[in-house]
């Protein structure tokens, strides 16, 4: 058992938030940007869900939040680089400029410590119903706020009953034959396109499933979402890479959070160099409290 201490990491990569919707846990993403500081920050796409804000207005105190501590960090000195998705896609006419000392490109490489060249992108380029049927996605999109909404309520019950968080729209999600041959078609694509840009591997979002994983000895990365899985990926000052998932929030605790004995998954389990192709757990995860 240990407590919480304050983390630094190198690099951290974050997406999928949906500011502007119910279903964004923007305490625990607060929680956890109070609690985790990196030298590089990336939002990789749908910080902000412009789609839900164009059918209703919803923006709660927290998501106000969460913009102010990035902008914060960008000021004191963290190189935050905003990669626009399919839902804060406004954005991507600004690639190029700077807003309040966040960078906006479309997509870019990034160099871990040990020299392995990661194609960061959102992903959505790589979703076909999202670039040739956007009326099935816009449907689609509804249907998975509805979802979200039993989540949430879902949720409250466990929190009533002293359980730590836990996605049911993420679990009716991975029971869904189509989808989850959706999300390894998506996986393989991007892996396939990072290999021909002769890249070492891809980080991504859009598909709210967080992953470390060799595809064909590619290595691909998924940072996950903060609406289910409540998730980061992290590069350590020596080029490791591993998941964060923060489903506990440590701020506003009479005591400090410790770890339990055993968890129902894999602690860390983190590539390490281009050359070593380490089995990683299919849902590695980090608990840092």
């Amino acid at each position: 058992m240990q407590q919480h201490q304050h983390q630094h990491h190198r690099t951290l990569w974050i997406s999928d938030v949906h500011l502007g919707t119910t279903g964004c846990k923007a305490a625990y993403l607060l929680d956890f940007l109070r609690h985790n500081d990196a030298d590089t920050l990336y939002l990789v796409g749908d910080i902000i869900d412009g789609w839900q804000l164009r059918r209703g207005w919803y923006w709660h105190r927290s998501h106000n939040d969460v913009v102010q501590k990035v902008l914060r960090k960008a000021r004191k000195g963290t190189r935050v680089i905003f990669v626009p998705g399919n839902h804060d896609e406004f954005a991507r006419q600004f690639a190029g400029l700077c807003f309040g000392d966040i960078e906006v490109v479309d997509e870019l490489v990034h160099t871990t410590a040990d020299g392995r060249r990661l194609w960061v992108i959102h992903g959505d380029q790589f979703d076909g119903v999202v670039q040739n049927a956007k009326w099935l996605a816009y449907v689609g999109d509804a249907l998975y706020t509805v979802a979200l909404s039993l989540n949430h309520w879902f949720n409250r019950a466990r929190s009533r009953l002293g359980l730590r968080y836990w996605s049911l729209s993420q679990y009716l999600k991975q029971r869904v034959k189509n989808a989850v041959s959706f999300i390894s078609d998506f996986e393989h694509a991007l892996a396939r396109e990072a290999r021909r840009r002769g890249l070492d591997g891809v980080v991504c979002g859009h598909i709210h499933k967080a992953e470390i994983r060799m595809i064909d000895g590619t290595l691909y990365c998924n940072d996950g979402d903060w609406v289910e899985s409540l998730t980061a990926l992290a590069e350590a000052h020596d080029g490791t890479l591993s998941l964060i998932v923060w489903d506990h929030l440590l701020d506003g605790s009479a005591q400090p959070l410790v770890l339990p004995a055993a968890f129902d998954e894999p602690v860390v389990v983190s590539e390490t160099t281009p050359a070593q192709e380490t089995v990683v757990a299919r849902r590695a995860r980090e608990r840092v409290v």
